[in-house]
């Protein structure tokens, strides 16, 4: 039985090392996604295009990563073998950026459902994003997302 639940611990620290800082960061952009539980196709369009362009990645390959990322989200328990990733990869720089690339998917609708920006929160903790930070690229986005 023991050996049986060390197993499990063991492929689970193998499976948050596996992934990649770009799976890592398309996961967290999904989590946003699903955070206000009304998938829609705006959101998931914003997640292709920041994609595109932060990763100079092909349009398949952006769809290929945002399915796996969309897989990977489903299959987890937590937040942490993604911010996980990211933290080793990423720098504070690198990181706010992934912040305000998570509210421009919660504010793609036009609107921010309070889950969202709880889920963001939580993710600008882990990534141990400065609160300033985290209200800053806020506000920026907001006002964007306004005009």
């Amino acid at each position: 039985m023991i050996k049986k639940m060390l197993t499990y611990f063991q492929q689970q620290e193998e499976q948050s090392k596996a992934h990649k800082p770009e799976l890592a960061a398309a996961a967290l952009l999904v989590e946003i996604m699903n955070a206000d539980n009304q998938l829609n196709e705006d959101e998931s369009e914003v997640i292709k295009q920041i994609l595109f362009d932060t990763l100079f990645l092909t349009r398949e390959v952006t769809d290929e990563l945002l399915s796996s990322a969309m897989q990977h989200v489903h299959d987890a328990n937590d937040l942490f073998q993604f911010t996980e990733v990211i933290n080793d990869h990423y720098s504070y720089d690198e990181k706010v950026l992934l912040i305000e690339s998570l509210w421009k998917v919660a504010y793609s609708d036009q609107q921010l459902d309070k889950y969202e920006e709880h889920m963001i929160r939580r993710i600008a903790d882990l990534l141990y994003v400065s609160h300033s930070d985290f209200i800053q690229t806020r506000n920026k986005v907001k006002n964007t997302a306004i005009e």
